[in-house]
């Protein structure tokens, strides 16, 4: 190697080692101290994309949590309050059916529905002043809130909760008979037992109750029990509940041995259980006793009962299932050249088949009707010219505000109303324990891909102590190495001198 003054090529070479290993130590001293081994995007360009992403959702996953445990105190505040709505209206209860003991003299049924108008004013103090962070929740305000308990956006969970209030909570029905156009109570007569059908609207309908709305298709000849089964199939999605049952009153017109047919049918005209023959021997047309009681024998073949009316000329059917009545092949064999033998809904089982003297035949069939009910308002609809349940499009409120125990009928009658809130209340309080469970759930599953990401984004960005401490050990000694290799190199230039003596 030639000896030069003006260039000192080994000075060059450890001055550029000495300035990597102290960018290296300076590298290993800023991971160390942050504890990062990305702190800039020179470090990691692609890895610090990805780990600000994972910061991203990290961030977003932590915020979620938090939002869940809001939901949950407001849900636990809603219930905690529905408790003690809960403890008074079974004290009301309480009341109630002391109050329809006759045990009772006026005075106190009055002192008691004073005790009852006070709770149900603090019934509506608790739904007005039951608040979280300033928003009520129990005045009916509260519904479709949505809690957002993911990292991105609509990662929602909706939760409504309903008004408790004393002039809210209680029974809404819409019930009723129905004419040739409406489900319930039609009454068809056809000549020879050729069969009759409940008439029914052909078309679709709706149900809109608290939780939603639901449509659903009825053909023709639908019976009653059909209905309510398909209205309690979406019961979950409306809110509304139906109960099927069939009543016609039969009067005997003659006397004499009075027979005919006996059987339920659904909505195909098949038989529900079996057809069975009642017969009876009815000497006045006001004291049909024994033709009840034969009625009543064949209660587990038909599903029919029979109750005599207080003054004995007239007799219920009930069908509690909702299917159709039928009643065929009515006979007298009194010897009478009569037209009919009994009436059928005030509709005589017509003599188009008479054959003189013991031989009227004819059949009749008595449809339905649902009842409808629901702890909060509700609506049926139909596109169509038919209305189905009573041709009524909505329902009406007994409320708790309105209860009155002053007396034994207002006693008893408080106490579907007070059953109804009750239950509404337990709806309320079992949608909130169910939601509490699953915002729980939800925040375990937040939580754990919370840590699950940190361990990922762990992985890429964080510093590897014993790594980072084994490469400092090592610059620095390489440090220690460059500064005497460069104040070597620094010093031969000098020996050119020697050369110059």
């Amino acid at each position: 190697m030639a000896m030069v003054i003006n260039t000192n090529v080994s000075s060059l070479n450890a001055q550029r080692n000495l300035t990597n290993t102290q960018n290296s130590l300076s590298t290993s001293m800023e991971r160390l101290s942050s504890g990062l081994r990305i702190n800039s995007a020179k470090d990691d360009a692609a890895g610090l994309g990805i780990t600000d992403r994972m910061t991203t959702q990290i961030r977003g996953l932590n915020q979620a949590m938090r939002n869940a445990n809001d939901a949950i105190s407001i849900s636990q505040t809603a219930e905690g309050a529905m408790q003690e709505s809960t403890n008074i209206l079974q004290r009301m209860r309480e009341l109630a059916v002391q109050s329809a003991n006759d045990s009772n003299s006026a005075s106190d049924r009055n002192n008691m529905q004073k005790e009852v108008a006070q709770l149900s004013q603090e019934l509506n103090r608790i739904s007005s002043t039951t608040t979280f962070n300033g928003k009520n929740i129990l005045d009916g305000t509260f519904t479709a809130a949505k809690f957002h308990v993911g990292a991105n956006a609509d990662q929602t969970i909706s939760v409504s909760i309903g008004n408790t209030s004393a002039t809210t909570m209680g029974a809404y029905k819409a019930d009723g008979t129905a004419t040739e156009d409406h489900i319930g109570g039609a009454l068809t007569a056809v000549a020879d037992g050729t069969g009759g059908n409940n008439v029914a609207a052909d078309a679709a309908f709706a149900v809109t109750g608290s939780l939603g709305t639901s449509t659903l298709s009825t053909a023709l000849d639908t019976t009653a029990a059909k209905i309510a089964s398909q209205i309690n199939g979406v019961q979950d999605s409306t809110g509304v509940k139906a109960t099927a049952s069939n009543t016609v009153e039969l009067q005997a017109t003659s006397t004499g041995t009075i027979s005919f047919t006996l059987s339920s049918q659904d909505e195909s005209q098949a038989a529900v259980g079996s057809a069975v023959s009642i017969s009876a021997l009815v000497t006045s047309s006001t004291d049909l006793a024994s033709l009840r009681d034969a009625i009543n024998a064949e209660n587990a073949s038909t599903g029919i009962s029979a109750t005599l009316n207080a003054a004995g000329d007239g007799i219920s059917l009930t069908n509690t299932t909702g299917h159709d009545i039928v009643v065929a092949d009515a006979t007298n064999n009194d010897g009478a050249d009569t037209a009919s033998a009994v009436t059928v809904g005030g509709v005589a089982l017509a003599d188009s088949d008479s054959t003189g003297a013991g031989g009227v035949t004819d059949s009749i069939v008595v449809g339905g009707k649902v009842e409808l009910s629901s702890s909060k308002s509700f609506q049926v609809s139909t596109t169509g010219t038919d209305i189905m349940v009573a041709a009524a499009t909505s329902g009406t409120l007994s409320s708790i505000a309105d209860i009155d125990i002053g007396s034994q009928t207002g006693a008893n009658s408080a106490l579907d109303v007070i059953d109804q809130a009750l239950s509404f209340i337990s709806d309320q309080r079992a949608d909130l324990g169910a939601v509490q469970n699953r915002l729980s759930s939800t925040i375990s599953n937040l939580s754990n891909i919370s840590e699950n990401v940190s361990a990922a984004r762990s992985r890429v960005q964080d510093a590897d102590f014993a790594a980072e401490t084994a490469n400092m050990t090592r610059t620095q000694i390489l440090q220690q190495a460059g500064v005497a290799m460069l104040s070597q190199a620094n010093s031969q230039p000098q020996m050119v001198l020697s050369l110059l003596q």
